[in-house]
């Protein structure tokens, strides 16, 4: 029997994303479902959008023409907000996909994990910490591509980054065993559940590469070779306990 797959919406901020990474786009949210409506917002008389004029036809995307009436207004942004609020009420749509690195569709992202949608979110470092941390998950297209990311060195100061590691070990702590260890799979569906983190954002392919890279955390192998992680703090409590 088929495998019932989730519907997708696509929403294209297109005056606020890069065209280039679309390819990336599309390959990440194909692991959630299939994409049946694509739209695309903008300008499109505008050259800054050359870009994504020649993907439509390619990707089937559905361009919505918005005019730059008001400087410093984007009317795309409204028409966005519109079409993704009737969309979601009318049509059988399980996940909502926005690619903008614009925070004014915090709101609408807010809105529709309220009515039990999965929510991604595409969008350069630039975005603004609100609408990042407001998606079920959020990946930045201006991170190096894996091929790239292998051959330059990963951050060395991960240790520091008290937000960053404070997540870590809070998953940790509501997953582990007696002896402070967890399974590396539950450890990352805690924090998926809490946050819109991907490791990716931080230039590793994995998990536990990254888990590695900040030193202050035990990694092994346990059964079935699945990873299992632990904070070097316990380790050093059961050695002094037992000593």
């Amino acid at each position: 029997m088929d495998e019932v797959k989730q519907k997708i919406a696509l929403f294209i901020d297109a005056d606020n994303a890069p065209a280039s990474k679309f390819e990336k786009v599309l390959s990440e949210v194909a692991k959630y479902g299939s994409v049946t409506i694509r739209k695309a917002y903008g300008n499109w008389k505008s050259p800054t959008l050359k870009g994504w004029e020649e993907l439509l036809h390619e990707h089937a995307i559905q361009p919505i023409q918005q005019y730059d009436l008001t400087k410093g207004k984007n009317a795309s942004d409204i028409a966005m907000v519109i079409d993704a609020m009737d969309i979601m009420y009318t049509k059988n749509i399980d996940v909502m996909c926005f690619i903008s690195s614009d925070s004014d569709f915090t709101p609408m992202v807010t809105r529709a994990l309220a009515e039990g949608k999965v929510v991604l979110g595409f969008g350069e470092r630039k975005t603004p910490s609100p609408f990042v941390n407001a998606c079920s998950k959020f990946l930045f297209l201006d991170e190096p591509e894996t091929e790239k990311a292998e051959k330059e060195p990963k951050p060395k100061n991960l240790k520091s980054d008290t937000k960053l590691v404070n997540l870590l070990r809070q998953a940790i702590e509501a997953t582990e065993d007696d002896e402070g260890w967890a399974a590396l799979g539950p450890v990352g569906a805690n924090i998926s559940n809490r946050t819109s983190f991907d490791c990716r954002n931080y230039g590793f392919r994995n998990l536990s590469s990254l888990f590695k890279e900040v030193d202050l955390f035990e990694l092994k192998l346990g059964q079935g070779r699945t990873y299992m992680v632990r904070d070097a703090r316990k380790c050093k409590k059961t050695e002094q306990v037992h000593s």
